[in-house]
């Protein structure tokens, strides 16, 4: 039995569907049994919020009492703040369990976990120097920034000393927290993002490289698509600059995703060929990717893995993104521009759209990469390295 344990966040993203992956994965391809233990900051006062930080943890009790109750052998601990922390991790090394810290995020050091401020790419935090963060007020209110400086400070090291195990979703990951000055152990283990295969997508990738006339269900053609970009609609993601690099392609496009910005966004699409289309489904976001030539991921910040562009990769279609964090590990030189470069994006979109060979390449990387039957043996090895 594996008991994963996650604080949800307020806002939904990709690390969530990250760890609904894992634990399908321990399910299906390791064929262990999984719990996940999980608490939602959405349904969190903010006052019991910033005592979990400052303390460490709440009700770490619950934790251990889980690991007896299910006879967990591993604890695989998500995303801890506010409400686990590093207690949960010490009751369930109590408890008997070995326990198993996954950093998807720079949150060990950066209050916002993405390392990106209004101006860009910032590592000015570093190690229990948290005071940039909250100078520069990135969790948008002051007692909050605050709150979340000296708990980052205080709790850090006793985060990671009470793992077994530390997982990471990549090289550049790990490189970017000992950059940051996290307090990482001497190994630190990485454990790509698993990319499901989900149904059809395989024969319909096959389908396109044999020759079957690049047509996605329904028979319409994928070559003359729409470029895709599936995001949540922040500042770090770069919407808005793949936005201009499609007006400047003539390409059109679609927005799959919702977030702050999205008023702002519909605002500078005005006169150019772009549908937003929202808070999609996994069964809309297939169908989608059928009908796209092109996925783009513009991204400003720097991506621990770089999950929206595994998972077009996976559905056969090539890939432009931008030059930053782990994308350049997924992607080739020739497929990524600098970040904030429209024009230079633009130029990739025209060469690569409808690029089946392109699409191959990338299917197979992630195949190679992220597949299950690449991620479960790395799993395993962390949970019975004794």
């Amino acid at each position: 039995m594996i008991l994963f344990l996650h604080n949800r966040y307020r806002t939904t993203g990709g690390e969530e569907r990250a760890v609904d992956d894992l634990a399908w994965l321990v399910r299906e391809h390791l064929d262990e049994d999984v719990e996940v233990l999980a608490r939602d900051s959405a349904a969190l006062g903010r006052a019991r919020a910033a005592r979990g930080l400052l303390r460490g943890g709440l009700d770490e009790g619950d934790v251990a009492a889980a690991v007896r109750r299910t006879g967990a052998r591993v604890v695989h601990a998500h995303n801890l703040l506010p409400q686990f922390g590093w207690r949960a991790l010490a009751a369930a090394r109590e408890a008997g369990a070995r326990t198993v810290l996954h950093l998807h995020n720079y949150r060990l050091v950066c209050a916002v976990g993405t390392c990106f401020t209004k101006d860009g790419d910032c590592t000015r935090c570093h190690g229990r120097d948290t005071w940039p963060g909250v100078r520069l007020n990135c969790r948008g209110t002051g007692p909050e920034a605050a709150v979340y400086g000296v708990a980052l400070a205080r709790h850090q090291a006793a985060m990671t000393g009470h793992a077994d195990a530390v997982v990471v979703p990549s090289a550049f990951a790990e490189r970017r927290l000992r950059e940051l000055g996290a307090p990482l152990p001497a190994e630190v283990h990485v454990v790509p993002h698993v990319v499901r295969a989900e149904e059809g997508r395989a024969s319909g990738a096959e389908g396109r490289a044999s020759g079957a006339e690049g047509r996605g269900p329904g028979g319409e053609r994928r070559d003359g698509g729409p470029a895709l970009v599936a995001s949540r609609l922040a500042r770090e993601k770069g919407v808005d600059v793949a936005i201009e690099a499609c007006r400047i392609a003539g390409i059109p496009l679609v927005v799959a995703g919702d977030g702050p910005l999205r008023a702002d966004l519909e605002r500078r699409a005005d006169g150019a060929d772009v549908r937003f289309a929202g808070r999609v489904s996994d069964d809309e976001l297939r169908s989608l990717r059928a009908e796209a030539s092109l996925a783009i991921v513009p991204s400003r910040s720097a991506e621990t893995f770089g999950l929206a562009a595994a998972e077009a990769m996976a559905a056969g279609l090539p890939v432009v993104a931008t030059d930053i964090g782990a994308l350049p590990e997924l992607l080739p030189a020739e497929q990524l521009a600098p970040p904030g470069d429209a024009a230079a994006l633009a130029a990739l979109a025209t060469t690569l759209r409808g690029d089946r060979a392109a699409g191959e390449r990338g299917r197979e990387k992630v195949r190679r990469v992220a597949s299950p039957d690449a991620v479960a043996p790395r799993l395993r090895a962390v949970y019975d390295d004794h």
